[in-house]
């Protein structure tokens, strides 16, 4: 029987070849026989990743009279469009960017999109022709979608290095971007990893206040988790490089200093593709959802914070069936867990849900399955009910709502 480890290592090996692998890998391979082999032009093979990535990834809202915002990117152009309620048809698709620009939309990278009365608010990330550059971007629609401002850069610092794996944030009173950066490891090779940037808005997307950087050190190629708190300051969940190579997760609202909220001990000198999943609910508790390939316990893990007392790690999916990239999401007081599982035909959706803010779980059950190539689930909540939003190669996007 293969152990737990190693089938975490088969897994992990393809979740880092296109990225990471990449990443760290700066110089020729020799091969078999001995023989020089041709340097790797880097640039090239980035800039056709970017050109020719299937672009799943999406970004959906749910605006407070519960219609659903969706954002895509096709070509070199993001859309928006929303449906009046969920299962609905959605409306003619409105560009967001007239003049077409390299848009990261797979993976872990995706557009960002967010509805507050008739101001539509959207974000996502330039990908630049240098390997793993790139920038935050921004736009705002102040008729209902109708039409966009100009889109901006966010980043300050607008050197053609990382800014990339946006997340954001808004509701009436402004508008938070977070970020990954790389401009203080900038010719440094004793700086470990990359930062976390923030920048906010209080004038509806109008302007942004300056970067500010909420932590140092952060792991490089992984989502962002962002919620807001029971008083509306942002909390920022990101995979952190803890003493020289121990990429666990912390946990950080913009006011404070971050705290460490995994203790897996995951040592790998390059970086997983794989962040984590953040809900607050009305109480104030965090509810967070990640992977670890720690080979004493690799898989996914759910975790609740209340205050200072953290609750032991509940480990779920199936880790033969390559169990994922999970979200968390919250409403009153049921918690929902999905996450990606493969059994080599099909990919699905899997499923758990607590009745009392995690305290006990609904067994695993199974929400919709493809047969190609998919995103990463997203979960969103429309004030009644929680929705499974997938975008799928074969069969489109589903929307699928999560029995709870």
């Amino acid at each position: 029987m293969v152990s737990l480890s190693t089938r975490c290592a088969i897994w992990l090996a393809g979740a880092l070849l296109a990225g990471s692998a990449l990443a760290h890998d700066h110089g020729s391979h020799a091969p078999a026989d001995g023989k020089p082999a041709a340097k790797v032009d880097y640039a090239k093979v980035w800039l056709e990743k970017q050109q020719t990535a299937p672009r799943l990834a999406v970004a959906a809202d749910f605006d407070a009279v519960g219609k659903l915002w969706l954002a895509r990117v096709v070509g070199q152009q993001i859309f928006v469009s929303h449906s009046p309620a969920a299962g609905k048809p959605f409306t003619e698709p409105v560009a967001v960017n007239r003049q077409p620009e390299l848009i990261s939309a797979d993976g872990e990278a995706r557009p960002q999109i967010a509805a507050v009365g008739d101001r539509v608010y959207v974000s996502w990330t330039q990908a630049l022709p240098q390997p793993f550059a790139g920038h935050v971007r921004f736009a705002v629609s102040e008729d209902g979608g109708r039409t966009f401002s100009e889109p901006v850069t966010v980043n300050d610092d607008t050197r053609p290095i990382t800014h990339r794996f946006n997340a954001m944030l808004a509701d009436c009173r402004g508008v938070t971007l977070a970020w990954i950066d790389k401009r203080d490891g900038e010719g440094n090779v004793d700086y470990r990893g990359a930062a976390i940037y923030t920048a906010r808005s209080t004038d509806g997307g109008r302007s942004f206040a300056a970067n500010q950087k909420l932590a140092d050190h952060s792991c490089e190629c992984c989502r962002l988790g962002l919620a807001a708190d029971s008083d509306g300051t942002p909390v920022v969940f990101w995979r952190q490089v803890f003493g020289k190579n121990v990429r666990d997760f912390a946990l950080a609202r913009l006011d404070e200093p971050l705290r460490r909220v995994t203790e897996d001990g995951w040592e790998i000198d390059a970086c997983p593709h794989h962040g984590g999943g953040l809900a607050i609910d009305g109480q104030g508790s965090r509810h967070l959802a990640w992977f670890t390939g720690a080979e004493k316990s690799p898989g996914l893990y759910y975790r609740r914070i209340d205050g200072e007392t953290m609750s032991p790690p509940l480990r779920f999916g199936n880790l033969d069936a390559q169990a994922g990239h999970p979200q968390v999401a919250v409403l009153g007081q049921q918690v929902v867990l999905v996450w990606r599982e493969y059994d080599g035909r099909q990919h699905s959706v899997r499923q758990m849900v607590s009745r009392d803010r995690g305290g006990h779980w609904s067994s695993p059950s199974t929400i919709t399955r493809t047969a190609g190539a998919a995103d990463d689930p997203l979960l969103r909540a429309d004030g009644k009910a929680v929705w499974l939003i997938w975008n799928t190669a074969a069969e489109g996007l589903k929307r699928v709502k999560v029995a709870l």
